[in-house]
């Protein structure tokens, strides 16, 4: 009726409880190797991953810099090409208000002419001038002042007794001009010369 089961030894038992610990403590270990090793890739991983994002940041942000760089540069070169632009329009326009002031200057021949055309030439000059000079040109008068010769061309020398006029601007032969601060045309100008 009743079976019996077989007795285990309690020390058999013991042995086989030993045997499961053993066991089990090997996985552990292995399993605990093979997760600090996980670990080790997983943060190698990790440094290699962040080292590309700061190339991938840096890189960005250079290009950006670059890009912001070039763009101040483009509208400084815009800039400057529309203060400029106008330059050889004005060079020809130059002579046009010289040959104003040569006629006026020639006071004998303008005290001459009918009041009123007088009157409306001064008034196109004027005009002419000051169109000029809200496109940036700027005259240049070296009267009296020491030649300098960046700013003025020598035509001739001319003798002085006064030491004190010695390589300073006796006379201007033709106007020198600047254009938006760049020189345009230098003076042409008589310099005198004091010598002993």
């Amino acid at each position: 009726m009743f079976k019996k089961e077989p007795k285990t030894n309690d020390a058999t038992q013991k042995d086989d409880e030993i045997t499961m610990d053993e066991s089990a403590a090997d996985d552990s270990v292995v399993a605990e190797e093979s997760a600090t090793e996980t670990i080790k890739k997983l943060r190698e991983k990790l440094k290699a991953t962040e080292a590309e994002r700061m190339e991938y940041l840096t890189g960005w942000q250079r290009a950006k810099a670059d890009l912001i760089n070039a763009r101040k540069r483009d509208e400084e070169d815009r800039k400057e090409f529309i203060k400029f632009a106008n330059e050889r329009l004005i060079e020809g326009i130059v002579p046009v208000l010289e040959s104003f002031e040569l006629a006026m200057g020639n006071k004998e021949a303008w005290e001459k002419a009918d009041k009123n055309w007088r009157i409306g030439v001064e008034y196109i000059y004027s005009q002419l001038k000051k169109a000029l000079e809200d496109s940036g040109l700027t005259e240049l008068k070296p009267l009296n002042q020491k030649f300098n010769h960046e700013l003025h061309e020598a035509a001739s020398y001319e003798p002085v007794t006064d030491e004190k006029l010695d390589h300073v601007i006796t006379k201007v032969i033709q106007n020198g001009y600047f254009l938006n601060g760049k020189l345009m045309r230098p003076a042409k100008v008589i310099v005198g010369e004091f010598k002993k």
